[in-house]
């Protein structure tokens, strides 16, 4: 099953810190993801100004409980740069198909 993922980043004066100080290891972790089949397609939220606000995550996860432990374990969930997870079940449409 395939998911919509938006977390977003603090809005506080140190969300940036936050953010840079765990991106190396949330990229390692997608990489991981991306060899794995998990992760579909992924991008920075930007703000008005186009600074890194969030983050968008198509991921496939079998199960909803699959993608939460994922997340549990997510380096901008655990390093509190995400101050605000949607998580949508999602499915594409035909002409994205196989």
């Amino acid at each position: 099953m395939q998911f919509l993922v938006l977390g977003y980043d603090g809005d506080d004066e140190g969300a940036l810190d936050r953010r840079m100080g765990v991106r190396e290891a949330h990229l390692s972790r997608a990489d991981e993801l991306t060899d794995g089949g998990n992760l579909l397609y992924a991008a920075a939220i930007l703000d008005d100004a186009e600074r890194m606000a969030g983050s968008m995550m198509v991921l496939d996860f079998p199960s909803r409980a699959e993608l939460d432990a994922w997340l549990a374990s997510e380096p901008y969930v655990t390093g509190d740069v995400w101050r605000r997870v949607e998580v949508r079940a999602c499915r594409p449409g035909p002409r994205f198909q196989p």
